[in-house]
């Protein structure tokens, strides 16, 4: 193993005991290829499933492994004809037995750190499906829940506004201006620092992935 391994293979060690502590069952993969192995293998048979706005679950392959899966039933809002049937499917991830999604930043004591411009990720997050499984790259991880917090505001934010080609500050300058603009991405705040009745897994993967 290369230093760089055997640092993320122990850093995840530590985090996955920290998210056990709360309730929060943890998997550790070196590579995105393994990662996507363990995710599907994860999500049962006859199972319904659908996915957040995650340049992670896209670029690491993981809907096309699941709509490989004759058993499962998939909800991909990349797949609609107009913005009703993508808006249809938003509403489908909350009676959905599995939803999957990243992490803007994820902290070694286990707090999972997200923001969001509509709400819709966070929502499902928070509320309706009967798992959620995150899936986040070793890049993500900060030291606390404050440097997480200044993570997914100051590198994810800009980043993604930059992607989705809206007006605001950060998009200019590439630096968070804490901004009220009509098209920020950061309204929703939202952090995970429990899991009711175990519903969350969190899957970190030894590589860098995503925003």
């Amino acid at each position: 193993m290369t230093p760089t391994e055997i640092r993320n293979e122990k850093l995840a060690a530590k985090i996955i005991k920290n998210l056990e502590r709360r309730h929060i069952k943890g998997y550790y993969c070196p590579t995105a290829k393994e990662a996507v192995e363990l995710v599907s293998n994860l999500i049962e048979d006859g199972s319904s499933v659908t996915w957040g706005g995650s340049m992670t679950i896209r670029d690491m392959g993981i809907p096309a492994a699941l709509h490989a899966r004759q058993s499962l039933t998939v909800y991909d809002r990349d797949l609609a004809a107009d913005r009703e049937e993508a808006q249809q499917i938003y509403l489908k991830a909350f009676s959905s037995d599995y939803y999957l999604s990243s992490i803007n930043a994820l902290s070694e004591d286990g707090q999972i750190v997200n923001v969001d411009g509509t709400g819709n990720r966070v929502a499902a997050i928070t509320f309706g499906p009967k798992n959620v499984i995150f899936v986040v790259g070793v890049n993500k991880v900060t030291q606390d829940v404050d440097s997480a917090l200044k993570r997914a505001r100051s590198t994810a934010g800009p980043i993604n506004t930059a992607r989705f080609d809206i007006e605001t500050p950060c998009k200019i300058d590439g630096v968070c201006h804490n901004c009220n603009s009509a098209d920020c991405i950061c309204n929703y705040i939202h952090i995970l620092r429990n899991s009711p009745r175990g519903k969350h897994q969190v899957v970190i993967v030894g590589e860098n992935l995503g925003y």
